[in-house]
């Protein structure tokens, strides 16, 4: 940013122009500020949202709220968005679902037209069978896909869990059928029948049936080890070269002011230093993983470049 030296000013009218900009900076935060998710109540978004909306009010000075916009693996969520007022008071919840979905379909609005806010966390992804499937590792996993293909799931079509298996197929040279979902009760449903061999989600999503002896997690498809679960294996340390980052940032409408950018930028870490607040999201396994707005900006288009580029090779898109 370029600063200009003003000068012939009187310290008078300098005073008045100082005092009008702490005036509107202080416009924002709006009364109440609409946190959007695409996912169903209960959803990774949904659980993201409503935990962080529960700190985040007294930080930013506003009363948040959670609405729910289904349909369309996020092409509602981000229509919605889109189209509503660049003032801050209604933001989307960033996954790289609304990056697929835009490339996936014909949309009449996608990722690019929204601006990307900050980051907030990365949530692991991982990899899951049913507690009494015969599966003990993934290596007997993928030498079942070997023998007799195997079927793998995901929770949306339009998902980093997708890309995630496709890449693990390329990376084992196995020719896995990889069924996709309207959600992820409808995938755990068919991981605990045994429809499917395995599942990729989210430890929070995952956290009941992990309680309750449901399930049992194979590998996790971080870089890093998770620190809750420190025996469990990385597919990268199992030889194989996939790993995913699945972030869970903010959004807004195109045109956001710099008041706005600026209180979220001193929000978001304030309410993740919340000793309280830790223990919440460090039960659930999110990893903190604050990125301010440009870096931020910079980072969901090269993830979507990376993600356009990776469809392409794969066949998913022309």
């Amino acid at each position: 940013m370029l600063y200009h030296r003003i000068t012939g000013l009187s310290a008078g009218l300098t005073a008045a122009l100082l005092a009008a900009g702490t005036a509107q900076a202080q416009d924002y935060p709006v009364d109440t500020v609409t946190l959007v998710t695409h996912s169903s109540p209960g959803g990774g978004s949904d659980v993201f949202l409503r935990e962080l909306a529960r700190y985040l009010g007294p930080a930013l000075g506003a009363n948040v709220v959670v609405e729910n916009v289904t349909g369309g693996s996020g092409a509602n969520a981000i229509a919605d968005l889109a189209q509503s007022p660049a003032d801050g008071s209604r933001l989307y919840a960033t996954t790289p679902t609304f990056i697929y979905t835009s490339l996936l379909s014909e949309l009449e609005y996608g990722y690019d037209d929204l601006e990307p806010l900050v980051n907030v966390f990365t949530d692991p992804e991982v990899i899951f069978t049913a507690a009494d499937s015969p599966y003990q590792t993934l290596e007997d996993v993928i030498q079942h896909a070997r023998d007799d293909r195997g079927t793998w799931g995901a929770a949306n079509p339009a998902s980093l869990e997708r890309q995630s298996l496709e890449m693990l197929k390329t990376a084992t040279g196995v020719d896995a059928a990889v069924v996709t979902h309207e959600g992820g009760g409808d995938l755990m449903i068919n991981v605990l029948n045994g429809t499917l061999d395995i599942g990729v989600g989210e430890i929070q999503e995952l956290a009941g049936q992990i309680e309750a002896g449901e399930v049992r997690i194979l590998a996790t498809l971080t870089a890093e080890p998770i620190e809750a679960y420190p025996d469990l294996p990385t597919v990268q340390s199992l030889g194989y070269d996939v790993a995913v980052r699945k972030f869970r940032g903010l959004a807004g409408p195109k045109g956001l002011p710099e008041d706005v950018i600026a209180a979220w930028e001193r929000a978001i870490p304030e309410v993740l230093a919340n000793p309280e607040y830790q223990a919440v999201y460090e039960a659930n396994s999110l990893r903190p993983d604050f990125i301010p707005h440009d870096e931020y900006a910079a980072f969901i288009a090269e993830f979507g470049a990376e993600t356009e580029q990776f469809l392409r090779e794969t066949g998913v898109i022309q």
